[in-house]
């Protein structure tokens, strides 16, 4: 399956006011974090193990302290440039920031990427310098497990850490894409973005969507596009809208029931 959505990410920042204003009956701001800190408490739970979503699109779990993030397409610009399509060559370089930023503030022992960490299988040779350097400093401060994905299902060996098609950490599952009928499985894949009404305008955000047995991630990349967590292949994972959305916002992440999702 390719690359889900096509256009660009939805802004998790809509112009014109702050998340508080999300037309939803009881939205529930989780954690109280923002970009510079976190909040103690877990605020998600699956297959029972307690989860922190970040506000960077990555996921904490505390109890083996790993930091989960997924579908970074690292090399999307210079990969699009190839063919054509001219966009400005940064986004692995933003996308490594975030990343770094997200690790220095959980400070995990282990980073593991779900997948579709670059856009293609020859994004690795197309690495700048300095980037690479990034990488390999990345994995000199923390264990990094590189999860194949569709896009990227041979990775480099040059890439500091280990490759693996998925991992296990108790009953947790660490996957690429999602699997009809699983349980205790945390994915990618599929870039859920969720959507609500507010004083007649829709606000779009990406989001972490779940139902206690099966967690989705955000795409974690600059130059990611998101498909909204009702349409069909998430119809095919989650019965009905007995799900929740965790929305990523401004300053909080809010946790919205499906029912309450347009």
């Amino acid at each position: 399956m390719s690359e889900p959505g096509g256009g660009p990410t939805p802004d998790p920042s809509p112009r014109g006011g702050g998340e508080r204003k999300l037309g939803v009956s009881a939205p529930s701001p989780v954690g109280g974090e923002g970009r510079g800190g976190g909040g103690a408490v877990p605020n998600i739970r699956l297959a029972g193990v307690d989860l922190i979503p970040d506000m960077t699109g990555a996921l904490y779990m505390p109890d083996t302290r790993t930091l989960i993030a997924a579908d970074l397409h690292f090399e999307k610009g210079s990969s699009r440039g190839a063919n054509g399509v001219h966009l400005p060559p940064y986004d692995t370089r933003s996308t490594l920031a975030l990343l770094a930023s997200a690790v220095a503030r959980r400070r995990p022992e282990c980073l593991v990427l779900l997948g579709d960490s670059f856009h293609d299988e020859r994004g690795p040779g197309r690495l700048d310098g300095a980037d690479l350097a990034s990488i390999e400093a990345l994995g000199r401060a923390v264990e990094i497990i590189w999860i194949t994905g569709n896009h990227d299902p041979v990775l480099d060996t040059v890439l500091p850490g280990t490759v693996a098609d998925e991992v296990w950490l108790g009953d947790v599952v660490l996957r690429h894409e999602p699997r009809a009928g699983a349980a205790g499985e945390i994915a990618g894949h599929l870039h859920p973005v969720a959507a609500v009404a507010r004083r007649g305008r829709r606000l779009c955000c990406r989001c972490f969507a779940g139902d206690g047995e099966r967690l989705i991630l955000p795409a974690f990349g600059a130059y990611t596009g998101g498909l909204s967590v009702l349409a069909e292949p998430f119809a095919a994972l989650f019965s009905g809208r007995a799900f929740t959305a965790w929305l990523i916002g401004r300053s909080a992440i809010y946790r919205i029931p499906a029912t309450a999702l347009l």
